[in-house]
């Protein structure tokens, strides 16, 4: 249907139209378009005139008849008229009958596509729309005077025939109350009938009993009641309180209680600041005593533990919890301010439990987000994160999203946060189902949680859950939100709570008294004055940072961190573990330019010497899978290599199956997960993150294309990678690959921003490194995973080196009584030590732009020693290297500019290992180029010049 105004059902001027093309049809059918065709088969032979709606879903299935509907239709009008079969349209004209049906079809496809729009969803009534154009009955053929007109319905909700006024109550009561969802941007016909088939036949609300209904109004209870209490105690300090969005709670409670009854074990949520401290406490567990005495000013972790904690409201929490009689496992992931950037870490926890469970089905774990409205459209993670959302190496079986709409920003209006009618609308990008409820309605929310769980257990995919509602003291509790939102806080100073709202309502409905309802508040608050008395004497009893998979993992003390750990392999193990992973199936289509690529390793293996980087990597991962240490390895072209060096996986020429030898060593080894990427940074960084902060068996790698690449993700890197540990008692053992080295390939294509990560340096947080060896490299990556605790590793990886004829190693490199090295001292036969006159301290690859210019230049009283290891600062082994050139000058050596790289970090470390170890050189000298805004110059040429000048200067 190429033209939409005059062939799509929405556009009901056309009805005529239609009509005609109907008769055409029936004439001839081969005569209408195949789209129309197709339609009107659809119907043509039903004993109703109707069997499918016109999105395809099935209108003659009877559906079950369900309390609710049978509330909309009148039931005496439905008994007596709902089983008059519709006679067949005439062969020669379209019957009015038949007409008005399709004109009934295309007011209830307006209905579930724009009901929405005239829903009653905002509880301050601010921007509530009464018409919409789409959903006028005119528009459709009709007049008021048809609302008493039966029309065939061919099934519908268990009925043949309807009046236009019975149909329109159930659409408006469905689509348009404090229920609201959009959908209309789901392709999949059998997931819109599916939602069609759960909203038309409840009228779009729950059926709770009183007890289910109290249930609710407890949640509200505690919610209201707890920062109703804080405000009491605690006047004016900063909490992000959730008054105006206490129909959080329910959401999250119905969400799980719903989820665990279809097999969910475990939940990992993520949520900003706002409603933390009662998401902690109401929904969490976390005991109020524990949380008051934190307002008190008290630690949150018992004293041995190194700490410098965090605010309240970024806290996480663990705890084990019972939901409809099934006990679920719940983990609230710790959080800076940066609002959204958790997401993605909760999807890599998800997936992680997932793995530990062997759940490829993805029901076991859940992962819940919470949202601010102005966030989830404002923030380009919610967009990264919903990207990988459904591929299959980032999947988690779909995570449910409630985003707490409070109808503002900080102190931004949504007409100047996004000119789209939702700021949930990113989401359609995924085709995710996306609920609108009034906050103010907790039945509502209740069943749109209820569906979103089904849904998600159903399909696999994302859900939204958007509960429209508001900020009672504005951005905080020290906030002014009537300097910008006068006319919004003059309703909402005149507003009762939804706890309010709610048990009015209940008493009102006479499931409780009021008697009772405030019995229920009282009891609250007295169990909160109970707590609040104990509070300053409290004593935390643990910290939960190392029980379930990593009981058995320790926090590193200062001497920890020294410890080289067990990483070398028996040379007869490493030369098994070669031959498999060079052997590729006879069978499989081989490019002879990887071909050859194999032939050179199995040539490695069986002289056991020229181990380049790629293969170095390779017998690291191997190995590690003989042993039963799972890989999960991710990032842009990481199969093949950005620099086509790793092949990882060899693709047949023929039919395109990867073939993976390091999946291929032994029945007994662990599984290898190497997975191209989507082009994403910041996203698919923060899942390997979660990933290896649930995950600490198993090595997990991120590999950015070019290390520059990097800065796409820094908020993962400051915010939980280099500090999650100190903040928050958050371990990871997480690898970064960021190929780095300056080669003339411009500002972009050269540096990964060494000096950034080594600013972050500090109580040996995490381990930077720029090997030059592949045994060295082999060991570091095994080192991860053969120490007692877990670190992350930033390492600096190299280009030009992958190839480079002297950055090879042996097998016996890495076999019995080898180990890491963090620093590697001369290798050639120079002068006597007395006679050197210089020492070039240096990192990566310029050590072997220096190695050769020396040797070029035969020069023999200079000595180069690499730092492997820049952090945690190896200064003893540099110390027992300088001590044999007491003579010679002291000089650090590197291709970055003077105000980045390694050198403004190193200086005065390596001071004090001068004056360590008495010195004739009492500082360092710095040798590179000069200072710079961009990381590196564009031109060849000039890259050449200051290359070859920072040599000469070292060398001279």
């Amino acid at each position: 249907m190429s033209n939409l105004k005059t062939t799509t059902f929405e556009y009901g001027a056309n009805a005529v139209y239609i009509a005609e093309m109907y008769e055409k049809f029936l004439q001839d059918a081969n005569s209408v378009d195949a789209n129309w065709k197709a339609y009107f088969n659809n119907f043509k032979d039903s004993a109703t005139g109707l069997t499918k709606d016109f999105n395809g879903g099935a209108w003659g299935k009877p559906r079950s008849k369900v309390i609710g509907v049978a509330e909309a239709v009148d039931p005496k009008a439905a008994a007596a008229k709902g089983a008059t079969p519709a006679p067949k349209p005439s062969n020669n004209n379209i019957s009015q009958e038949a007409l008005d049906s399709i004109h009934a079809q295309m007011l209830i496809r307006a209905y579930r596509v724009r009901g929405h729009m005239i829903a009653d969803l905002d509880p301050l009534g601010l921007s509530h729309r009464e018409s919409h154009p789409e959903l006028d009955v005119t528009r459709y053929g009709f007049t008021d005077a048809d609302y008493d007109k039966e029309i065939v319905v061919g099934g519908w909700l268990g009925y043949d025939k309807l009046t236009l006024g019975q149909i329109l109550n159930i659409l408006k009561q469905s689509y348009c109350q404090t229920f609201a969802i959009e959908m209309g941007h789901i392709q999949n016909t059998d997931k819109r009938d599916w939602l069609h088939e759960k909203i038309e036949s409840t009228l779009g609300k729950p059926t709770l009993n009183a007890y289910e209904k109290k249930q609710v109004l407890q949640q509200l209870i505690e919610t209201v009641g707890f920062e109703e209490f804080l405000q009491k105690k605690y006047p004016g300090t900063k909490r992000f309180s959730s008054e105006g969005g206490d129909g959080l709670m329910p959401a999250l409670f119905a969400t799980v209680n719903r989820a665990s009854q279809l097999g969910v074990k475990e939940v990992v949520l993520g949520m900003p600041h706002r409603g933390r401290l009662n998401v902690l406490t109401a929904f969490m567990g976390k005991p109020y005593v524990a949380m008051l005495s934190e307002f008190n000013g008290n630690l949150a972790t018992p004293d041995n533990i190194n700490s410098s904690g965090d605010v309240k409201y970024h806290q996480g929490f663990s705890s084990d919890k019972e939901f409809a009689g099934n006990m679920v496992h719940l983990s609230l992931t710790s959080n800076p301010s940066h609002l959204e950037a958790v997401n993605p870490v909760v999807a890599g926890k998800v997936r992680a439990k997932q793995d530990q469970m062997k759940d490829t089905s993805r029901s076991q774990a859940l992962g819940i987000l919470l949202h601010g409205d102005a966030a989830f459209c404002g923030q380009g993670i919610v967009t990264e994160t919903l990207a990988i959302s459904d591929l299959d190496d980032y999947t988690t079986g779909g995570t449910v999203h409630i985003v707490v709409n409070n109808q503002v920003g900080f102190t931004t209006s949504p007409k100047y946060g996004h000119k789209s009618p939702y700021p949930t609308d990113v989401a359609m990008m995924v085709q995710a189902p996306i609920f609108h409820i009034n906050g103010d309605d907790p039945e509502a929310i209740v069943h749109a949680a209820h569906i979103a769980a089904e849904y998600r257990a159903e399909y696999k995919q994302d859900v939204v859950i958007d509960v429209w509602c508001y900020r009672k003291h504005g951005h905080n509790e020290g906030d002014e939100p009537r300097w910008t939102q006068p006319l919004m806080y003059d309703v909402i100073d005149q507003k009762p709570t939804t706890r309010e709202v709610y048990g009015n309502r209940l008493v009102e409905e006479g499931t409780l008294t009021a008697e009772e309802f405030e019995l229920m508040k009282q009891a609250f608050y007295d169990r909160l004055e109970e707590a609040y008395q104990g509070a300053n004497s409290y004593k935390p009893a643990k910290a939960d940072m190392l029980e379930g998979k990593w009981t058995g993992i320790k926090q590193a003390d200062d001497q920890a961190t020294k410890i080289k750990g067990d990483t070398s392999v028996a040379l007869k193990k490493l030369q098994q573990v070669g031959a498999k992973l060079v052997a590729l199936p006879e069978t499989l289509n081989v490019h002879k330019g990887v071909q050859k690529v194999y032939d050179n390793r199995a040539k490695m293996v069986e002289t056991g010497e020229g181990i380049d980087w790629a293969f170095g990597e390779a017998l690291a991962f191997g190995t590690l899978l003989d042993e039963g240490r799972p890989i999960r390895f991710t990032g842009q072209d990481v199969i093949r290599g950005t620099f086509s060096h790793r092949h990882a996986g060899v693709w047949d020429q023929k039919t395109e199956e990867i073939y993976f030898s390091l999946n291929n060593i032994s029945k007994t080894q662990a599984k290898s997960e190497i997975s191209n990427s989507a082009l994403s940074e910041f996203a698919v960084l923060g899942y390997e993150y979660g990933y290896s902060s649930a995950e600490p068996n198993t090595l997990v790698l991120w590999e950015a294309q070019f290390g520059d690449f990097v800065n796409g993700s820094q908020i993962i890197i400051d915010q939980f990678i280099t500090s999650a540990e100190v903040k928050w008692l958050r371990m990871s053992g997480l690898v970064m690959l960021l190929p780095h080295a300056y080669e003339g390939q411009g500002p972009e294509h050269s540096s990964a921003r060494l000096e950034r990560f080594l600013q972050s340096c500090a109580e040996d947080n995490i381990i930077v490194a720029n090997c030059t060896t592949p045994a060295n490299y082999f060991h570091i990556l095994r080192r991860q995973l053969h120490r007692d605790f877990r670190k992350p590793l930033i390492m600096m990886s190299p280009k030009s080196l992958l190839r480079h004829k002297l950055a090879v190693s042996n097998l016996k490199d890495m076999a019995e009584g080898t180990t890491f090295h963090r620093v590697i001292g001369e290798v050639d036969k120079i002068a006597a030590s007395a006679k050197v006159r210089k020492v070039l301290l240096c990192s990566g690859k310029v050590y072997y732009d220096l190695l050769e210019e020396r040797r070029n230049r035969k020069i023999d009283d200079v000595a180069i020693i690499r730092v492997e290891q820049l952090y945690p600062f190896p200064a003893s082994s540099i110390a027992d290297e300088l001590k044999q050139y007491k003579n010679a000058e002291v000089l650090w050596v590197q291709e970055e500019p003077e105000n980045m790289g390694a050198w403004t970090f190193l200086d005065r470390k390596l001071e004090k290992v001068l004056l360590s170890v008495d010195a004739k050189s009492k500082r360092p000298t710095y040798i590179g180029r000069p200072e710079a805004a961009a990381t590196a110059c564009g031109y060849m040429k000039v890259y050449k010049y200051q290359q070859d000048k920072l040599i000469n200067e070292a060398l001279a």
